[in-house]
């Protein structure tokens, strides 16, 4: 049996390119009661050369960190305004509230044109109030993922762009919320669109869409349609309808 006293309660995990950003971020995560004693810090360097993409990158992270809450964030924020008491109440409100959460951070996406924010970066300070509140996805920036969800990245995709999404998606999957909290820190960098970020777009619309298509399912007990269109699952999934669309198939080979 595993003895849980012994564990770090959180895993600080970066991708670092700059050492002197890094260690500003380290600094004030120790400085906001991030001590030793309940705290690893992990990074991959690719400071030199590209030693992992963020989505592998973040795999390993996941496979290999031993707190309990793994911090997946940027070597560019700083904790300035809140620090582990109000993260802790945060965890607390949201076991609380949801104990299907599985993630949370500090700004991301509810809806199409809806964004809950709680961090101040080169746009400004941003708070758009009414904590926490579920979302779709989650900034990159700050990401906290609870170990005993096992989740991962997906296999088929790089680069550094959109894991965030992709996170919220494996773990809405599997049954599990995401959310963003009353937890405010500073980040360095505004963020850009570049060609980079462009081609992650493309690449995460290429697979989801594959994954949304209409098609039929077989198990050893039974048929279904699957589709992101409520009308036809209702229709296709009709007992007569189904039952006619397998005779069909069975004697045409369709």
């Amino acid at each position: 049996m595993v003895n849980e006293t012994v564990l770090p309660r959180y895993s600080i995990c970066t991708l670092l390119t700059d050492k002197a950003l890094y260690q500003q971020m380290l600094e004030s995560f120790v400085q906001a009661g991030f001590a030793s004693d309940i705290t690893e810090y992990l990074y991959i360097d690719n400071s030199i050369t590209n030693a992992a993409d963020a989505y592998s990158g973040i795999n390993e992270f996941l496979r290999m960190a031993k707190g309990r809450y793994i911090i997946i964030c940027h070597q560019d924020i700083v904790l300035v305004n809140h620090n582990l008491a109000q993260l802790e109440n945060c965890i607390a409100e949201l076991n609380k509230l949801d104990p299907q959460w599985a993630l949370l951070g500090n700004a991301g996406g509810k809806s199409l044109g809806g964004l809950s924010l709680r961090l101040t970066d080169p746009h400004g300070d941003n708070n758009t109030g009414g904590f926490p509140v579920k979302v779709q996805s989650l900034d990159e920036n700050f990401i906290l993922v609870r170990k005993d969800a096992n989740l991962g990245t997906s296999r088929d995709l790089d680069g550094f762009h959109l894991y965030g999404f992709d996170l919220c998606f494996m773990a809405a999957m599997r049954g599990y919320s995401a959310y963003v909290v009353d937890f405010h820190i500073h980040h360095l960098s505004p963020g850009k669109i570049s060609q980079d970020f462009i081609n992650s777009r493309s690449r995460i619309i290429g697979k989801y869409q594959q994954l949304f298509s209409g098609r039929f399912f077989r198990t050893t007990c039974t048929s279904f349609y699957l589709s992101g269109n409520a009308m036809l699952n209702s229709i296709l999934n009709h007992p007569r309808i189904i039952n006619w669309l397998e005779e069909v198939y069975q004697r045409f080979g369709w």
